[in-house]
This record gives C-alpha cells, structure tokens and sequence, in this order.
C-alpha cells in the first residue's frame, strides 16, 4: 500500500513539473521600444503568454541590448536567442542574395503592391531560402517607404550630383544612388546625426517616420517624397527551436505573429504618415512631391540598377517579383515562382 502510495506521489510531482515547464522565446532586436517593431514585439508577447496560458514565456530585448545588429544573427543560429526581426537589407548582406529584391527601386507602387509580394508565392519562397542556414521565416513586417533629404533641393537626378549620400549598407542602394549621380556612404542610423553635424553628410534616404524621429530635420532643411525604395523586416525564429516546439504551441505563436504582424504594418501606415503632415504643418523643411515627369526621370536615371539585380539574383526572380507587385500574376492565374521545400 505505502509503495502504491510513493508511486502515485512520484507521478503526480512529475505530472506538476511537466505542466510547470516554460518554454522561453528570447526575442532580440534592435529598434526602440516605441517604434512599431518595439511595440509589436511587445504585442507578439502578451499574446503568446495569453494563449498559452503561461507555457510560453517571451523575453524581449529591444535596442540591441542582447546583441548588436551585427552579432544577432550568429546568435540567433547559435541557439543564443530564438527570434530576431532584421531588416530585409541585413539578411542579403548575410548570404541571402535574394533579399536584396526589396531595395530594387520603384518595384512597389503602394503597401496593396508589398503585400502581394510578401504574401505571395515570391515572399514565401525567400523566407523558405532562410531553412538552409538554420531560420525559419514567420513574417514580414513593414517599415514604409523612403524620402530623400538633403542640404538642397532634389527633385531631378542631376540634383544629386556630387552629393554625399546616406544609405543602409546595400550593393542594390549603393548602385542606386551611383547612377544618380551620388556618393553612397553606407552607415548605421545611430551614426547619421553626428556625421550631418560634422559635415560628413550632404543627405539621406530613410522613412519620414525614422527621419522625424531621430531628428534629422534638423540638420537637413529638403524632403522630397519620392517613395522610389521601401523598408521592410522579417520576423526569424531558430530552425531547431522551432522544430522541436510542440505543434500545438507552434499553432499558437503563428497565430499571435500573424495579429501582431497586422498590428505593426498599421503602426508603420499611421506614423509615416503622421510623420509627413508634421513635417509640412510644422515648416521646418520644404517638403516636395514629385510631378509625373520628376518621377518618370527617377525611373530611367535608374533601370540599370535592376538589369544588375537581374544579372546577379536571377532574371526570373525579378520577373516574379514585378509581376506579383502589379498583380499580373493574380489576374493571368499564373504561379511565377514554386516554393522551395
């Protein structure tokens, strides 16, 4: 009888100890708290912890406090954290030559063309690409499209000539601004201020919410809203982290990425375009929007930045990629590009 009864006290104790288990996400990136990423990955985990009622804990590090932009995707297939959100940009800079498509310029017309190719067959496939490295790809997240500002006005190419220029540190954006007719600087956003203030810099390219945000209209008294690139980031988990995660918990972190997938692209809507009506209410830069023929002559200063994406990632890619933005492929029935498995 005593042995029956340490028998079914040992497998109660145990029964509690599997319940108690905790599965724990470290979620690292390097945004700010209050960016739409920040706030989103703070989404993502209260509604994981919510639906899991506790059996998944998310620790998120924003700021790159865990790991630097740098170091955060070694870490992450190292097995040191489980889910990062990088730029698009990061990841063709990491072996992933594909990526680069997203700084191709004018590939997009508006957000309804983002998320043709993100949802669709070309941004699936991508994210598939990642599995070969040890990630897997839950998400796209949006981050909006450029503007340009400068010490001058900008409104043709030949006004960019000689003009030292920032960018993210891209092949597909340093050729971009070359056929403008600029210099490209590659750095990190951290390091702009300093270098507009020191003379380092004649411009930049980013969002209007990151330039309001940082400050950059301080130095810089032009914007020109030529929405001619696009920002964006993917949401990555660790392959053998994920593949081992039970399928029921699986369920439950796809769930909460697709809400806080939707929540952060409308974030990323609502503050570029709070950031815009700032910057014209509050006349601290001369905002200009492009005309058509302004816009005509962007396009073909820049054709020869997709004939060398073409030459280096694959025509085809291109094709499918083009064709999903304008809803080709939606209206012919057509699949362009197969997943790869």
């Amino acid at each position: 009888m005593l042995r029956l009864f340490v028998l079914c006290a040992l497998l109660l104790a145990g029964g509690s100890a599997a319940a108690q288990a905790v599965t724990v996400i470290k979620f690292s990136h390097v945004a700010d708290v209050d960016t739409p990423r920040g706030r989103a990955a703070l989404r993502f985990k209260d509604l994981v912890e919510q639906a899991s009622r506790g059996r998944v804990r998310v620790d998120v590090y924003p700021n790159g406090v865990l790991y630097p932009e740098s170091d955060e995707l070694e870490a992450l297939q190292l097995g040191a954290v489980q889910m990062l959100a990088p730029s698009l940009a990061k990841l063709a800079l990491s072996g992933f030559r594909e990526f680069e498509l997203f700084d191709l310029p004018y590939l997009f017309a508006d957000r309804q063309a983002v998320a043709r190719v993100t949802q669709g067959a070309v941004g699936r496939s991508l994210l598939d690409r990642l599995e070969s490295k040890g990630m897997v790809g839950l998400a796209y997240w949006d981050g909006g499209f450029k503007i340009v500002s400068s010490d001058r006005p900008v409104l043709m190419p030949n006004d960019f000539a000689g003009q030292r220029m920032r960018i993210h540190p891209s092949r597909v954006l340093d050729m971009q601004m070359r056929a403008l007719g600029a210099i490209p600087q590659a750095m990190q956003a951290a390091d702009v201020r300093a270098a507009l203030e020191n003379g380092l810099l004649d411009g930049t390219e980013t969002t209007p919410a990151g330039f309001v945000a940082r400050c950059w209209y301080e130095r810089q008294h032009n914007v020109t809203v030529s929405n001619h690139g696009y920002v964006g980031y993917a949401v990555i988990v660790n392959k053998r982290f994920w593949d081992r995660l039970p399928a029921a918990l699986r369920k439950i972190v796809e769930r909460a990425m697709a809400e806080a997938t939707t929540y952060a692209d409308a974030l990323t809507e609502q503050e570029n375009r709070a950031a815009l009506a700032w910057l014209a209410r509050a006349g601290r830069v001369d905002v200009h929007v492009p005309s058509a023929a302004e816009t005509a002559a962007w396009r073909r200063a820049l054709l020869p930045v997709g004939a060398d994406l073409a030459s280096r990632i694959g025509k085809a890619v291109v094709i499918a990629a083009t064709g999903e933005a304008e809803g080709r492929w939606q209206r012919e029935g057509e699949m362009p590009l197969p997943r790869r498995r």
